[in-house]
């Protein structure tokens, strides 16, 4: 049995207008853009799309806008995160009503659970909601690592724990995410957090990666995806070395939003790189490095043949 999800899935930048906003149009702009590019999946509401600066209507507005946008040709799976369970409940099942394909979830951020009260927190989630629940582990935001055997007794317990998203540099975890939990259900789908874990990832016997730069280039992820699918090592080793020169745009941004937003901004994307406060834009010298990077990784070329609108 294949895994329910896998591929390319965006966790999607949130547009903002210059009053910070929700900018409806360029929500709509991305999503379609996204979907005409080949991506096999939407992730709005994520950490890149600054959930926790969103209020309960902005998530609902931005997810049937979203939805609206992809027409039914791309999975969309989004963020249900909070720091208490009811909430991520309620939301969840919002969403569930709206028709979304599945949601993602990770840890409460604030209290750090304990194994037991993560694997009470995801069970009542799986439960409540009565969706396919991919369980996102990224402790560098949470403060909490979740054991792979937590993934393991949800997946036993629960048939819609369908998948974990790592946003974790360590590739051994992932190594023993595969190994254990699709031992345990081969159909289990694992995802990278991160751009340049693609390949690794795929080697390892993972599924994919929910990656932010997917944002920005999609076609190189896509490009990866399916040389790698199709046996083409050398073409995916090619698509995976510019991902890796793509991602120094990390190395020099402040944080996973404005790197997204101020390189979509440094390729003439209709959308303004606002980010809410406590998040700062980047001051003029990042963007000119990050536009250098995307000259140097040849995106900006790729860009502007783009016939998405």
């Amino acid at each position: 049995m294949g895994s329910r999800f896998h591929g390319i899935i965006v966790p999607m930048v949130t547009p903002f207008k210059e009053d910070l906003s929700l900018d409806g149009d360029g929500v709509s702009w991305l999503a379609r853009r996204l979907v005409a590019q080949g991506v096999h999946g939407l992730f709005p509401n994520s950490t890149t799309g600054e959930f926790v600066h969103l209020s309960r209507e902005e998530a609902v507005s931005l997810v049937e806008a979203v939805l609206d946008a992809a027409g039914g040709k791309a999975w969309v799976l989004p963020g249900i995160t909070a720091n208490s369970t009811q909430q991520a409940v309620e939301l969840g099942r919002a969403f569930r009503d709206l028709g979304v394909d599945g949601v993602i979830a990770a840890p409460p951020y604030f209290f750090k659970p304990s194994s037991e009260a993560l694997e009470k927190h995801f069970s009542a989630i799986a439960e409540r909601v009565e969706l396919p629940l991919i369980v996102y582990n990224i402790p560098s935001t949470t403060g909490v690592n979740i054991p792979v055997e937590v993934y393991a007794r949800l997946v036993s317990e629960h048939s819609n724990v369908v998948g974990a998203k790592v946003t974790l540099d360590s590739l051994t975890y992932l190594r023993r995410l595969v190994g254990e939990v699709k031992a345990l259900r081969r159909g289990f789908s694992v995802f990278t957090g991160m751009d340049d874990h693609l390949l690794p990832a795929l080697l390892l016997g993972g599924d994919g990666g929910v990656v932010a730069l997917a944002n920005v280039a999609p076609r190189i992820h896509l490009e990866l995806y399916e040389s790698w699918r199709k046996g083409r090592l050398e073409e995916a080793v090619s698509a995976y070395r510019k991902i890796l020169s793509l991602a120094r745009i990390y190395d020099v941004a402040s944080s996973f939003p404005t790197a997204v937003k101020t390189a979509l901004k440094a390729l003439g994307a209709p959308l303004q790189p606002y980010v809410r406060p406590p998040l700062l834009p980047e001051p003029p010298e990042v963007e000119e490095a990050i536009r250098r990077i995307l000259v140097e990784t040849g995106v900006g070329k790729e860009f502007n043949t783009d016939t998405a609108n």
